[in-house]
């Protein structure tokens, strides 16, 4: 049995507004972390860093959170037609996420500077606020 057409097209729209919002991320994610706030996280946290990255656990967490912004915020925003929508739920989805990993941090290690919770519950919310709002836009267009 063939699955119908319509079905594949919309395998494909998902894979297609998965992979775009994956770029979209990424490009604003690295320019974050390797230029703008590198030295911010070397200064309060380096103590703490290990030194070499986990690539296979840093690989797995983004195709998670991406997939995350996009069932919890892109879809819900193009089901709607509302790119306001994609910026709310992106702003509060990269809150609660970064959330997580802060105050699980702040509440078990010894040297977690409030700081860098407060830099990353900020960052986390308007990073996916706008990876979401972005994302939402492109693929409307696209798909």
């Amino acid at each position: 049995m063939t699955a119908e057409p319509s079905s594949n097209l919309g395998v494909l729209r998902a894979l297609g507004i998965y992979a775009t919002t994956l770029v979209i991320f990424f490009a604003i994610d690295l320019v974050w972390l390797g230029v703008v706030a590198k030295n911010f996280y070397r200064q309060h946290i380096g103590h703490l860093l290990g030194a070499e990255v986990n690539w296979g656990a840093a690989v797995l967490f983004y195709l998670v959170y991406i997939a995350g912004i996009v069932v919890f915020a892109v879809k819900p925003a193009l089901d709607a037609g509302s790119a306001a929508r994609a910026l709310t739920h992106g702003a509060l989805f990269g809150f609660i996420a970064y959330a997580t990993y802060d105050l699980t941090n702040q509440a078990t290690m010894r040297d977690w500077p409030v700081l860098v919770t407060v830099v990353d519950l900020a960052w986390g919310s308007v990073l996916t606020a706008t990876v979401a709002w972005l994302s939402c836009h492109a693929s409307s267009r696209m798909f």
